[in-house]
């Protein structure tokens, strides 16, 4: 899938260049902050590291990256915040692949934690995750200011509990056996999905110190991408290859959950996202080449293939 802007290759490469660094710069930070002991939690660590290490699209930690790139963030700082939000995302992932979840046996093109190892050591795999990332926000390393790191674990607590991540997954498992309409899906995906989407946005502002009310235009911003990114998902349930989304599809179809594209139709599923992209782009209007990388993200996740 093309990821070309005004028909040059300029965007496109400076895209997966940062996709690059960012994914290899927060593999070598996993390889480091997950080494695995010589003890009995040698198997809780192996099924971290199964989970976190060289996989996924690593969308999160290149948001933190590029958001706090506009204000020129120290992006070894931006790396750790990024790892600490790729950590949480995990562990949603172990968790949400559970049988009393999700069931689903692969993810990332590879067995899921509780089929390569066994269900307890993927919840207690997950639970480390979850607890790791509000360790490393904590840690000074991250910030010398400890009012820009209990921001950072404030926001992100809210972006993974009831208010957000969890919420959206309890309200993921009722659609089940209810009838959802268009804005109880919208809802739902923006507490699922987007939640974790809009706190690695807003991240880098925090990370800079810049007001609540200064940050307005990156909060539409990620508010508009993440409904963009889990439309482009329901489209590739239905559409999609699974070599290449490296997971099970048409689950959603199968449980018969309602979706964008099961109450909005495939076109017009599609004309949202662009939509939704355009939107996301304009609210970046403030800003110059320094958000070219934001403006290429939001393109990215209406165009990629898995």
């Amino acid at each position: 899938m093309a990821l070309v802007d005004d028909d040059t290759g300029q965007v496109s490469d400076m895209l997966r260049t940062a996709q690059d660094e960012v994914a290899g710069g927060i593999d070598q930070l996993f390889d480091r902050l997950l080494a695995v002991p010589a003890d009995p939690r040698k198997q809780l660590y192996e099924a971290m590291r199964h989970a976190a290490i060289a996989g996924g699209k690593r969308l999160r930690p290149l948001l933190v990256r590029a958001a706090a790139d506009l204000f020129h963030v120290d992006r070894s700082i931006s790396l750790r915040v990024g790892a600490a939000v790729e950590a949480m995302h995990v562990y949603s992932l172990i968790h949400d692949d559970l049988p009393c979840m999700d069931d689903d046996d692969l993810r990332r093109g590879k067995p899921t934690v509780h089929r390569a190892f066994d269900e307890a050591t993927a919840v207690l795999a997950g639970d480390s995750l979850h607890a790791l990332a509000f360790e490393w926000l904590c840690d000074p390393a991250t910030h010398a200011d400890p009012f820009v790191r209990a921001e950072l674990c404030s926001e992100l607590a809210r972006a993974a509990g009831p208010a957000g991540m969890a919420g959206g997954q309890m309200m993921d498992l009722m659609a089940e056996t209810s009838d959802f309409d268009l804005s109880t899906v919208t809802r739902l995906q923006q507490l699922k999905t987007g939640a974790l989407i809009a706190f690695s946005v807003e991240a880098g502002a925090i990370l800079a110190r810049i007001p609540v009310e200064g940050r307005r235009p990156l909060r539409g911003y990620a508010r508009d991408i993440g409904l963009a990114f889990q439309i482009a998902d329901d489209i590739m349930d239905v559409e999609g290859d699974e070599e290449l989304a490296g997971k099970a599809l048409h689950k959603d179809a199968d449980a018969g959950k309602a979706t964008f594209v099961t109450l909005m139709g495939l076109e017009r599923a599609r004309g949202q996202a662009r939509l939704l992209v355009d939107q996301a782009i304009a609210h970046l209007a403030g800003f110059g080449e320094e958000a070219a990388l934001l403006r290429a993200i939001a393109r990215y996740v209406v165009e990629r293939d898995r």
